[in-house]
């Protein structure tokens, strides 16, 4: 397993905000696609001058208030998902993921209770 992108991500319900906070920090909006999935999530991309990444994303389930994760692309998704489950983590949606035309993903929460959003991009 391969990971290809690793930045911090924040899970939120007032995405217009934390935009606009990061966008007075330096970071400009590189893509926004919106209606991600069953979750209908919208998905903001950041990025700064230094190359720096984040992610901003509204899904459209209640949030009792944000969520701040560590984003993980990967070439193999059920190689990661293994083995995030072997070291504990339980997939915040139970048994299901988050399936696109063009991703899989599930926000896995650790023993400890950080969590990693992780995704793998089908490429075709």
């Amino acid at each position: 397993m391969k990971i290809t992108t690793f930045n911090p991500q924040i899970i939120t319900k007032n995405a217009e905000h934390t935009v606009e906070l990061f966008q007075s920090l330096g970071f400009e909006k590189q893509h926004n696609p919106k209606g991600i999935g069953e979750l209908n999530v919208e998905g903001i991309r950041m990025k700064d001058k230094n190359g720096f990444d984040l992610d901003i994303s509204t899904p459209d389930v209640p949030l009792p208030q944000d969520i701040t994760v560590i984003r993980m692309n990967v070439d193999d998704f059920e190689e990661a998902y293994k083995l995030l489950t072997l070291h504990g983590f339980k997939n915040f949606y139970g048994d299901k993921t988050v399936k696109t035309k063009t991703s899989e993903s599930a926000l896995m929460i650790s023993p400890s209770g950080f969590a990693i959003n992780l995704i793998q991009h089908i490429r075709k």
